[in-house]
């Protein structure tokens, strides 16, 4: 009989909850030999990343996880063997009481957002009591070898490395999203929340001799880049050029389609968690959006990530990637801190797959989560 995987997420930050659930929970189906059930409180942002699901279902099939509705009015379910409850969502209080009654209960994880903090090497894995009688282990994803490791689908570097290899390929898809950029045009991907320094990078773009085409898929930033193009009502397809800048607004796409295209920009500008971690996997320079919170403890989070991925690069270097972000992530002027990292170029673009490698040196997190299973039992 197959192990069984509970996985819950509620769906907070429309793409980032799901966004690494949905992989994590198509990852341990595929890849090994458990059965699968994804449990999700808002099907609207699933649906936007597995095109033909179905938004109405209490349960469906999808890609070898049932993706199950997790509505307010639960009904009795019998646990999973392994129980995941991502980010800090909490079970439905029918499912804890059913858990400890199982002839073997089960192992309750509670799957925590990724942070390169040091004190999260020593809270990983750590078990806490709950009061009925159980206790949750907490399990952090990580950057160091005594975290959790990153989501990385078996192949997924060597299909990435020949997909970076083949040019044809390359134009084939980006013609499949109506992009078919000048010769020589530099490549950069924007997804991103609402930013008040993009118009300063636009502006800087503008005025490049090198010609930039940015891909943006439809999201949160669409506002602020109609106020700096002067447009309304701007949709995917729809292209406009400013002196050497193209913005060109792609439709949201799948997953495996989002990994595409950020294999085919030389930049890429990211944010929440998901696709922070594919910009990492895809080897090019990048710049992350945090997700801000209120007490500014996101300014933490990013220097902690700053201090780890910095290392080994000139100081020049470093301090120019350092003060992009900070401007980006500060709603700054970046005019300057974009000209500092261009005339370091070829070494933060060496970095970036040396960064890659590294973080591909250790174990998946599919496979943490799943070697600590067969530890536990």
């Amino acid at each position: 009989m197959k192990v069984s995987w509970d996985i819950f997420c509620n769906v907070v930050d429309n793409y980032g909850d799901i966004g690494v659930t949905w992989r994590l929970a198509r990852q341990l189906a595929a890849e090994y030999p458990f059965a699968v059930r994804l449990w999700v409180d808002d099907l609207q942002p699933f649906v936007r990343l597995c095109p033909g699901a179905q938004v109405d279902a209490a349960q469906q099939w999808q890609e070898g996880v049932s993706v199950c509705h997790w509505t307010k009015d639960w009904q009795p379910t019998e646990p999973a063997d392994v129980v995941i409850e991502s980010f800090a969502c909490r079970l439905p209080q029918a499912y804890r009481d059913a858990m400890p009654q199982r002839m073997r209960p089960p192992l309750w994880l509670n799957l925590d957002y990724l942070s390169a903090e040091e004190w999260v090497s020593g809270c990983h894995a750590l078990p806490s009591p709950q009061s009925n009688g159980l206790r949750k282990i907490f399990f952090f994803p990580g950057f160091r070898q005594t975290t959790g490791g990153l989501l990385r689908e078996a192949g997924l570097l060597d299909q990435r490395h020949a997909f970076q290899q083949d040019q044809a390929l390359q134009r084939t898809f980006l013609r499949s999203l109506g992009v078919a950029p000048e010769e020589g045009a530099r490549l950069i991907s924007l997804f991103a929340y609402e930013n008040a320094g993009l118009a300063s990078w636009l502006t800087a773009l503008a005025a490049d001799s090198r010609r930039t085409h940015l891909l943006v898929p439809e999201g949160r930033i669409l506002g602020d880049l109609q106020r700096w193009l002067g447009v309304e009502g701007l949709r995917p397809g729809a292209m406009e050029v400013r002196d050497s800048l193209t913005v060109h607004v792609l439709p949201f796409v799948r997953q495996e389609d989002y990994d595409r295209l950020l294999w085919c920009c030389d930049f890429n500008a990211v944010r929440g968690e998901d696709s922070f971690v594919r910009a990492q996997w895809a080897g090019r320079p990048f710049l992350w959006h945090i997700y801000e919170q209120d007490d500014d403890a996101h300014w933490v989070k990013l220097d902690a990530f700053l201090d780890l991925y910095l290392l080994g690069l000139s100081p020049a270097a470093a301090q120019a990637l350092r003060d992009v972000w900070r401007a980006w992530n500060a709603g700054q002027d970046m005019g300057q801190s974009w000209s500092d990292v261009l005339q370091h170029w070829p070494e933060v673009t060496r970095h970036a797959e040396y960064w890659c490698q590294e973080q591909a040196s250790r174990a998946d997190l599919a496979a943490a989560l799943v070697q600590f299973y067969r530890n536990w039992i």
